[in-house]
C-alpha cells in the first residue's frame, strides 16, 4: 500500500476514455485525489492549461503537489517505471 503524503489533482472530461483510464489507475492504487471536471467549462480548462507544462489543454491533466506530471500516458509511464509511488509519498 502506498503512503500518500502529497495532494493529487486530476482534470477530466466525463466521456474521455483516457480520463477514465487515469482515474482507474489512481483508484487501483488507492490514492486520494481531487477531480475537477472541465466538461464544457472553458474557464476551468483555461485555468488548467495555465498550470501545465506547455499550456496543454488536453485531458486528463494530473498534478502532484501542484506540479504538472502530464496526462494519462505520463501517469502510466511513471507507474510502470516504479516512480509514481515515490512521487506521491
Amino acid at each position: 500500500m502506498v503512503v500518500q503524503n502529497k495532494e493529487i489533482t486530476i482534470y477530466t472530461w466525463d466521456t474521455c476514455p483516457f480520463c477514465q483510464r487515469a482515474l482507474a489507475l489512481l483508484n487501483e492504487k488507492g490514492l486520494r485525489y481531487e477531480q475537477i471536471k472541465v466538461d464544457g467549462d472553458e474557464a476551468a480548462r483555461d485555468e488548467m492549461a495555465k498550470k501545465t507544462k506547455g499550456n496543454r489543454r488536453s485531458v486528463p491533466q494530473v498534478f502532484v503537489a501542484g506540479e504538472s506530471i502530464g496526462g494519462c500516458d505520463d501517469l502510466y509511464a511513471l507507474n510502470d517505471a516504479g516512480k509514481l509511488d515515490e512521487l506521491v509519498s
